[in-house]
């Protein structure tokens, strides 16, 4: 069944924000109404996404490709979006993304068998400076994350069980597991060297 099928009133509001001959430009707001309901856009809602908006599946997926916030396969209650560019490389995400591994059982994009978790891998999520951080179902971001601090948040988000968010804080930046092969921090004597 079509997903926009009963939501005309919706597809004419969201075209409607963009001038005509522009309807490509509401790509994103559909992805995101069948993001929010179904959990993930799978290839039938790509097809109806791209006919909506007089495209071709193929340009609706290369939107989709670059968001990490769009999923094309079912995702848990609480989807844990862990970033893995440099800055949190050199705290330690690939270790802490190792022990998320480990401790939930699953692997990049697979979800848990009780459907709470899944995992994915993303690229930079905008704060380098309280790296090592994950965002949780594009919403709360988790940051300066240790192992004792995520085993707190994991069972926090089991005993919820519902994907509302544990309280998100953020503490003095630490590294998650320091890494014998992690160069030494940068110092300098000279004015306005770090310490």
């Amino acid at each position: 069944m079509s997903f926009f099928a009963d939501k005309q009133a919706l597809v004419t509001e969201i075209l409607g924000r963009y001038p005509q001959g522009r309807e490509r430009s509401a790509v994103m707001p559909l992805l995101r109404e069948v993001q929010n309901a179904e959990g993930y856009v799978s290839e039938a809602r790509v097809a109806e996404i791209a006919q909506i908006i007089g495209s071709t599946a193929t340009e609706v997926k290369s939107v989709m490709s670059f968001y990490s916030t769009y999923s094309s396969v079912p995702t848990g209650k609480y989807h844990l979006q862990v970033c893995m560019t440099l800055s949190c490389a050199l705290k330690g995400s690939d270790q802490m993304w190792d022990y998320l591994t480990d401790v939930l059982e699953i692997n990049q994009a697979e979800v848990t068998p009780d459907g709470l978790f899944s995992l994915q891998k993303v690229e930079c999520l905008g704060s380098c400076g309280t790296a090592p951080l994950m965002q949780v179902s594009d919403a709360g971001y988790y940051e300066c994350l240790t192992k004792k601090r995520l085993d707190a948040l994991l069972a926090d988000m089991r005993a919820r069980g519902d994907g509302s968010l544990p309280p998100s804080d953020t503490r003095a930046p630490i590294y998650f597991e320091p890494h014998p092969s992690s160069p030494a921090p940068v110092t300098s004597s000279e004015p306005g060297g770090t310490a």
